[in-house]
């Protein structure tokens, strides 16, 4: 599946919850996970039906009700969205994005090793 564009944080959420799942999942259980967030039926059929137009997740029909299960993966919504970011921001520059990391604050040493490693592991992957 190829999506467009990034998904507003509301449909970011309810996808995640259906990425959590272990199979399909009912709007009522839906409303159950994200029920802190206090939406209406109305707003979550809203979503929902936003998310079944962009082919994101597929609807099923189970007796009296509709179970959704997802179409795009998490996986491939994290690369469009790595992509996105690392376009938008740092010119498709992974050097760019890491440089301004080590520039703030946020990073600590401990990070910077754990990095390292990662950097060594895939170095050595692609011999």
């Amino acid at each position: 599946m190829k999506l467009q564009k990034r998904l507003p944080d509301t449909e970011l959420e309810i996808i995640l919850a259906v990425w959590s799942a272990e199979g399909p999942v009912s709007r009522a259980w839906l409303e159950e996970k994200l029920s802190y967030k206090g939406w209406s039926r109305n707003t979550f059929n809203t979503y929902l039906a936003r998310l079944l137009e962009k082919g994101v997740i597929a609807r099923e029909r189970r007796g009296k009700s509709n179970y959704y299960t997802p179409i795009l993966s998490q996986k491939e919504y994290l690369d469009f969205e790595n992509q996105t970011f690392l376009g938008k921001l740092y010119n498709h520059s992974v050097t760019q994005f890491f440089a301004a990391l080590c520039r703030g604050e946020g990073i600590t040493t401990q990070e910077l090793d754990d990095l390292q490693r990662f950097l060594d592991e895939k170095k050595g992957e692609s011999k």
